[in-house]
């Protein structure tokens, strides 16, 4: 219900998903080597609670406030705007990889700041997304809504540690990459708050499964991949536990 108190929560909680975006700064403090080994285990954690997050947690709440049919076109629309969205920043990335491959090889450097810009407005528009499904879960159920927050924490505190790192590799200093990390993740509490003015008129159902899709997308696009990709048994088992977990912490949420 969109009453004061629950935009103060939303605020709160959007502006603490903002904070995770200073995350990067540990890859300034630990050696690559150990960075590389908490990676694994992070992004597996990310993938099982994401799909948890939407299956136990938003999927019966939108479908709940929404006929059925109407609510798998949401999940559906979710799902291929992150498709989408994935493609076109690709197609950017693959012209640019190859524009630095080629003759004017040596101005990589000035090449890749375009990439870091690129790379900020994808995760802006990925914020305001996910504070729009967050938000609008909370709204529908409190305790839904605050196991799908935690979810995206576990997703973002891995995304943050790449983003970071990709915008010093593109020649901007630790301050300037955390700064612009931040600003990026505010567009979390402006979808947020924008769910809870449009809640006021609106029903909200649809949003939270388009958010739904979202989550669906990430995980079996992104992050299990990742976990696929394993190159030992130790790997493996250590990226199927993870994602274990989290599955199952966000299944023992619902109950």
């Amino acid at each position: 219900m969109a009453t004061l108190d629950s935009l103060i929560w939303i605020l709160v909680g959007g502006l603490l998903m903002s904070l995770v975006a200073m995350v990067g700064a540990i890859t300034l403090l630990l050696p690559p080597r150990r960075l590389q080994q908490l990676l694994l285990p992070l992004v597996s954690l990310a993938a099982g609670s994401l799909l948890g997050g939407a299956l136990f947690h938003m999927l019966p709440e939108g479908m709940e406030a929404m006929p059925s049919r109407s609510g798998s076109r949401c999940i559906a629309a979710g799902f291929m705007t992150f498709l989408a969205l994935e493609q076109f920043l690709q197609w950017h990335h693959s012209h640019r990889h190859a524009a630095r491959s080629g003759p004017d090889a040596a101005a990589g450097g000035a090449s890749r700041k375009p990439m870091a810009i690129l790379i900020l407005l994808g995760d802006a528009l990925h914020n305001f997304i996910g504070g729009l499904g967050i938000a609008s879960t909370f709204l529908l159920n409190p305790a839904a809504g605050v196991a799908a927050f935690v979810a995206a924490v576990a997703h973002e505190v891995p995304q943050e540690l790449g983003d970071f790192a990709i915008l010093v590799h593109s020649g901007w200093n630790a301050r300037t990459a955390l700064r612009w990390n931040f600003i990026s993740a505010l567009t979390f509490p402006l979808g947020a708050v924008l769910a809870w003015l449009i809640s006021r008129s609106l029903p909200v159902g649809g949003l939270v499964l388009f958010a739904c899709g979202n989550f669906l997308y990430i995980a079996a696009s992104d992050l299990v991949p990742e976990i696929k990709a394993a190159r030992s048994l130790r790997d493996a088992a250590i990226g199927f536990g993870w994602c274990s977990a989290g599955l199952l912490a966000m299944m023992a949420l619902a109950q």
